[in-house]
């Protein structure tokens, strides 16, 4: 029997280390080349326009938001369940989230709660359209639902790299689409992200915004015959990322169709394991598109005779790894007063948040591991009946 299954353990090419020996003995490891021939490897695979490598996913939203070049305070649409740092993304760009409730029953906002929380907001200028855990949202219907143009939509796609919608690929419906290639993410770097858009001059902003605003970056001052001169025409960030980085990108981006199957396929064995347990509320299968298997997160409901916290500790005593995504935006202080909240309070996120538990899910995954925590998923239900007693 395995002894232990950690929640996420990147799986690293064999070719990375190629990469990066290759980059430090160019000379240059910053912004350059290699990111130059990364972006154009993503874009092709992905089936974009462009594509613009940036330091994180978060640094992604927020020079997109900054992008639409809204007014200070402007609102923008977020969901109650969604990770900290993308709210936070909002914040940093001067703009104020408005909170929309997802469903009780899918955890997600629904055309709904995005009209509902807009109209109560008294309007919002701009919508960040989570696809949660690698499950394609419906961006258009709910940026209709909410009044917004697609051309102020920003797409979080930290979870969605390879999800599919009935159109391709995640990553060309709205104005900007953010990716992350975070150590536990689909495509695992350890940092960086990524901004797609079919928008050529969008594109072109973001390649200035991501290194100050400066009019050119330093490896074109630095190329031979380059000139040291640029201007700076409005506030950017410092948020590119490195040739070392980007060569880690490629020799793992060979891998990626593989690894998304292999995803695939330890979420299928999870669903044949554990669909007739009571209790345990499975992911299923989008009606259109495909899930990319990011995370596999379960609902520890009631009749499964055990508090999800109570469980996620029996599974850590086991050694096997959990994680929760997400906590909802007003359970944490610092949203209770940057951002905008319903006056009914978000009971369906309130719900959800009660037994969501994300379970081990990445390429390395064994199938022996997979069985070890069906089996301590499965054993789990009689000991709880036994601790009530």
């Amino acid at each position: 029997m395995v002894e232990g299954v950690p929640f996420s353990r990147p799986v690293m090419a064999p070719e990375a280390t190629t990469g990066v020996a290759r980059v430090l003995r160019s000379g240059w490891v910053t912004t350059g080349p290699e990111c130059a021939a990364f972006e154009d490897e993503l874009a092709a695979w992905l089936g974009v326009r462009n594509a613009v490598t940036v330091s994180s996913c978060t640094a992604a939203i927020e020079l997109s938001l900054r992008g639409l070049h809204l007014d200070a305070g402007s609102r923008v649409l977020v969901p109650a369940i969604t990770f900290c740092g993308a709210v936070e993304a909002v914040a940093h760009a001067g703009l104020v989230p408005v909170v929309a409730d997802v469903e009780p029953d899918t955890g997600q906002v629904s055309a709904r709660t995005c009209a509902a929380a807009a109209h109560e907001a008294g309007g919002v200028h701009a919508m960040l359209a989570l696809h949660y855990a690698g499950e394609p949202a419906p961006v258009p219907e709910l940026a209709d639902a909410a009044g917004v143009d697609l051309d102020h939509v920003v797409e979080d796609a930290a979870h969605a790299l390879g999800t599919r919608t009935a159109g391709g690929f995640v990553g060309r419906t709205s104005r900007a689409t953010c990716f992350s290639f975070y150590a536990t993410k689909n495509l695992p770097i350890g940092e960086g992200g990524l901004v797609t858009t079919e928008d050529d001059d969008f594109a072109a902003w973001l390649r200035t915004a991501r290194l100050h605003g400066m009019t050119s970056d330093a490896w074109r001052r630095y190329l031979p015959g380059g000139s040291w001169r640029y201007s700076v025409l409005e506030a950017g960030l410092k948020a590119n990322l490195s040739d070392v980085h980007a060569a880690v990108g490629r020799a793992q981006l060979r891998h990626l169709d593989g690894w998304q199957a292999r995803r695939r396929q330890i979420a299928g064995r999870y669903q044949a394991a554990l669909q007739d347990v009571p209790g345990l509320g499975l992911p299923q299968e989008p009606a259109e598109g495909s899930h990319a298997w990011h995370l596999y997160v379960v609902r520890v409901r009631p009749d499964y005779g055990l508090h999800r916290d109570d469980l996620s500790r029996l599974l850590a005593e086991r050694q096997i790894g959990t994680s929760v995504h997400f906590i909802p935006l007003h359970h944490l202080p610092r949203y209770r007063t940057v951002a905008w909240l319903p006056s009914s309070g978000l009971p369906g996120a309130d719900a959800v948040f009660e037994e969501i538990l994300s379970l081990p899910l990445h390429q390395g995954l064994t199938d022996a591991e997979v069985d070890t925590v069906v089996e301590a998923l499965v054993t789990a239900r009689p000991r709880a009946r036994y601790l009530e007693v």
